[in-house]
């Protein structure tokens, strides 16, 4: 009887903790602007853009290369990185 006690608790905790470990994906949303821990590897969260309303998981950026032909490799706020976002028109 332990033994499944034991078992049951394990598969909870492991179905309550594994989906929070890799963070949000490029797109999603998070929270903490500059904070890099709340989505994937590569990416940090601040505002898609000037008219954002809401953060989002953004690609990081070294320069103007590594985005897309219609993002910015911009400073992010609360940190000294820089992420792609949304060119502005």
């Amino acid at each position: 009887m332990l033994k499944v006690g034991l078992g049951v608790m394990v598969l909870v905790c492991l179905g309550v903790l594994l989906p929070a470990c890799g963070g949000s994906e490029i797109g999603e949303a998070c929270e903490t602007r500059g904070a890099q821990n709340e989505c994937v590897d590569g990416a940090i969260c601040d505002l898609d853009g000037t008219d954002a309303a809401d953060p989002v998981c953004l690609k990081l950026c070294t320069e103007q290369a590594d985005c897309a032909a219609d993002e910015d490799c911009n400073g992010v706020s609360g940190s000294s990185l820089k992420a792609c976002t949304a060119k502005t028109k």
